[in-house]
């Protein structure tokens, strides 16, 4: 019998008034580790692609990278509830397209849920998704994928005409087939107002305790960000300071000969060592 999380579990905890956690990463070892400290939900971020590859935006990241770093996450964490990240053109070009995309992260990478960012232009694919069978979750607010277009990317709803803007998106996905919605920098008073407005869990990222869920990336909490963490962001640890640490002991233990030891090498057999020098005396 499994334990596994599913949509259904958040939902019932939304309804009982209670929150969950999520967080995003990207390989398995850290999947496995969130698991165990039991996070609900882990989403495999295109983030992935600043915090993983080092670029300066989420859009190189391609589909097949997507799909198998979302596979190994799943390895790890069996029985969380996974969300796909839909990375940028694998659902803008066409909506069969979409569908085709979002089917590889459900049956190749074993996600429960898929993410796609969207603006009104994408009803329509979030509807074919849904009516595909796939569960989506609707990322509204800051879209990192949007900043070729934007320029920069800066907190939405912080005015009633932008708050009003936003409920209304969020209004359409949910008449489209989103699951869940997912608000990233979003005025906490709207991202409330859109929690209690439907019945669907809400996350939130960067935008209040009001969401029924709150998601960070798992660089931020553990310390291991290189460079500045946004505004919003949490660090529990500082583990950065500990890997370096640790790497310069490592080296310095290989440098002085401390390192391996006899203790971390392998040994022939008892009398084989003479027998293969004996061998190689008699071939000489």
């Amino acid at each position: 019998m499994t334990n596994k999380i599913k949509i259904y579990d958040l939902l019932k905890t939304k309804q009982a008034g209670k929150k969950f956690s999520a967080v995003a990463c990207y390989d398995y070892t850290t999947a496995k580790l969130a698991a165990e400290s039991g996070v609900e939900m882990l989403l495999v971020g295109d983030s992935a692609a600043q915090v993983m590859l080092g670029f300066d935006s989420t859009l190189p990241v391609t589909m097949d990278f997507m799909v198998a770093i979302t596979a190994a996450v799943r390895r790890g964490a069996p029985e969380v509830c996974l969300v796909a990240d839909m990375p940028f053109l694998s659902y803008q070009v066409s909506i069969g397209e979409a569908v085709k995309n979002a089917g590889r992260f459900v049956t190749e990478a074993g996600a429960d849920i898929v993410k796609i960012e969207v603006s009104d232009a994408y009803v329509d694919v979030v509807k074919a998704v849904s009516n595909a069978g796939m569960a989506v979750m609707a990322h509204v607010g800051i879209r990192p994928q949007s900043i070729g277009k934007m320029g920069r990317l800066r907190a939405e709803g912080t005015t009633a005409e932008m708050g009003l803007e936003l409920i209304g998106q969020c209004k359409r996905m949910v008449a489209a087939g989103a699951s869940m919605l997912l608000i990233e920098g979003t005025a906490t008073d709207v991202a409330e107002i859109v929690t209690k407005s439907f019945e669907i869990p809400v996350i939130g990222c960067g935008s209040g305790a009001g969401c029924d869920g709150n998601i960070l990336i798992a660089p931020d909490i553990l310390g291991l960000t290189c460079g500045k963490m946004p505004k919003f962001s949490k660090k529990y640890a500082d583990l950065a300071v500990e890997f370096t640490k640790s790497f310069s002991l490592y080296a310095d233990d290989i440098r002085s000969g401390k390192f391996p030891d006899d203790e971390h090498c392998y040994h022939m057999k008892p009398g084989e060592l003479e027998r293969l020098e004996a061998i190689i005396s008699e071939r000489k």
